[in-house]
């Protein structure tokens, strides 16, 4: 098996990782075939499970590590990493 992608995702959005931004991150994490995770602190949680997502409590600032394991992991890695970077553009109102 190969070694994981790993991507460190910095929380840039006011609000933080709240439903709306997960629902955003959970939709897209979906698309690929990979199995993805998401660690912040030691807890590792599903990154396709909203419910998972928002019990890491990630606040603006917030740094986590996406791991991403599979044949689409790089192209995964890389979609997930660019909607955190944008602070999930979109979500936030005008």
């Amino acid at each position: 098996m190969s070694m994981p992608v790993t991507r460190i995702l910095v929380i840039r959005n006011e609000q933080g990782l709240h439903a709306r931004p997960a629902e955003l991150f959970v939709r897209l994490a979906k698309q690929f075939q990979s199995r993805i995770e998401v660690v912040r602190e030691g807890r590792r949680v599903e990154a396709t499970s909203i419910i998972e997502l928002l019990t890491l409590g990630a606040g603006p600032g917030t740094e986590l590590l996406l791991e991403v394991e599979g044949d689409d992991a790089e192209e995964a890695a890389n979609a997930l990493a660019k909607l955190v970077e944008s602070g999930f553009a979109g979500d936030e109102p005008n």
